[in-house]
């Protein structure tokens, strides 16, 4: 399918590889003006995106970088994650709170910058990359689980407060997606998830783009605060 993102302006956090890569990808093909925010912006990105080094754990940092975007933002994508795990008797305070500020505090920064932008355009489309782990749990993954959770209903709180100025918020729950680091991880780990799934495929990261794309479009204009899982079945 082909979507026409004409005259947009998306910011997709964590998009120079994997999921975000393949989501700034679709943005930009059909035709958004596409803002990669990461890290480690040193890999070269297409025409029609412009990659900015933001620690979106920092307000400052994403303040500026939505300063230097210079125009309304309408489309955003928090896809960023990072995951330092570990039980929780043995987590360390570092370990928490780098999970907590990426993935959850990082989204609330980018989320809070470009909500006036979309209120002063009459209308916008929130997407939050979450995890089937925000939803169960996950032994081993005390903080990311519990970032992941908190994203979820900052996503619903998120719908209702912006929802009477047209703008929607959305959250897509990935499991096991294959991307270069899960293709490299031992065959065991795949097939955990497998047992797990309904189906006998996992995910791809454009299996991910597909969902997001969907709830960035005004297909979905009249759905706002729901989590769409895409993970084969595996939560069920």
């Amino acid at each position: 399918m082909q979507w026409n993102f004409s005259g947009k302006v998306a910011v997709i956090t964590g998009g120079m590889r994997g999921i975000g890569r393949t989501i700034a990808d679709s943005l930009a093909a059909g035709g958004a003006e596409v803002h990669i925010f990461d890290r480690d912006v040193s890999q070269a990105v297409p025409a029609g995106m412009t990659a900015h080094a933001v620690d979106i754990a920092d307000a400052d940092s994403v303040r500026a970088a939505f300063a230097a975007i210079g125009k309304p933002v309408t489309l955003v994508v928090n896809n960023a994650g990072i995951t330092r795990d570990r039980t929780i008797m043995r987590m360390s305070d570092d370990e928490w709170g780098a999970v907590i500020g990426v993935n959850l505090t990082g989204a609330f920064h980018i989320i809070r910058a470009a909500a006036p932008g979309m209120v002063e355009a009459g209308g916008g489309r929130i997407v939050n990359v979450v995890s089937i782990n925000g939803l169960r749990g996950k032994i081993g993954q005390g903080n990311y689980a519990a970032a992941k959770g908190g994203l979820v209903t900052l996503t619903k709180t998120v719908a209702k407060e912006l929802g009477p100025k047209g703008v929607t918020c959305n959250a897509v729950a990935p499991g096991m997606v294959l991307t270069e680091m899960t293709l490299a991880l031992d065959q065991k780990f795949r097939d955990k998830a497998l047992d797990e799934a309904a189906l006998t495929i996992l995910p791809d990261t454009g299996d991910i783009a597909n969902a997001v794309l969907f709830l960035l479009s005004d297909l979905a204009r009249c759905i706002t605060g729901e989590v769409i899982k895409v993970d084969s079945g595996q939560y069920i």
